[in-house]
């Protein structure tokens, strides 16, 4: 694995021999909110209109739902994501496809939200896990929130790159972020919100 650096370039380096995981590789940041929200929207019909959560359950299930994606965002950032022990090239060469290649690209616009070829299993993956644990039909409540979520957190991840923000609360997430990027990569490990980063201790001293 090449010396880390970081890039200004608007164009991350090939990651792909194919074409066509190439192009997989790389998606506008719009995607997802067009194979998501869809999701969201169905969900929400089938639990207020066919299975019938009461309401009050069903906002509570939605804010439980966006509560957890924000802690399996974090431990997917900081156990997944960030994974590369230098002694196994397999797992370094992961680490780059997956998000080395955002930390020495932070400026590459399509490679700021997960593509479909990822996102799509993932989502799938936590459905059935979530089904299997929650009491039956609250899946519809809970997991319109999750995506949300999820959505939340890859939209404003570009927008932490590539926005100017004046709100003071937003401000604070672009600059958490910001360190993560270009003071320590092995603290900040939270995008949408640092709350997790406090509680296991990852956090930055900010001034």
């Amino acid at each position: 694995m090449k010396k880390k650096y970081v890039s200004n370039s608007q164009e991350s380096v090939r990651m792909f021999k194919s074409d066509l995981l190439e192009v997989l590789s790389k998606v506008h940041f719009t995607v997802p909110i067009f194979i998501f929200m869809p999701v969201i929207l169905f969900c929400t019909y089938k639990a207020l209109f066919d299975v019938s959560i009461p309401v009050l359950t069903f906002f509570e299930l939605f804010i439980l739902g966006v509560f957890i994606w924000t802690f399996v965002e974090y431990i997917m950032h900081r156990f997944v994501f960030h994974y590369a022990p230098p002694d196994k090239p397999w797992a370094q060469r992961m680490h780059f496809i997956f998000h080395g290649v955002h930390h020495d690209y932070p400026s590459d616009a399509k490679r700021l939200v997960l593509p479909p070829s990822v996102s799509i299993p993932l989502a799938t993956g936590f459905y059935f896990l979530f089904k299997a644990i929650l009491p039956v039909n609250y899946i519809f409540g809970f997991f319109p929130g999750f995506l949300l979520g999820y959505l939340f957190y890859d939209i404003s991840h570009y927008a932490i790159h590539h926005f100017n923000f004046k709100g003071a609360l937003w401000k604070k997430i672009k600059q958490h972020h910001m360190l993560h990027h270009y003071q320590d990569p092995d603290k900040g490990y939270g995008v949408s919100s640092p709350f997790w980063d406090k509680i296991f201790r990852s956090d930055f001293i900010k001034k």
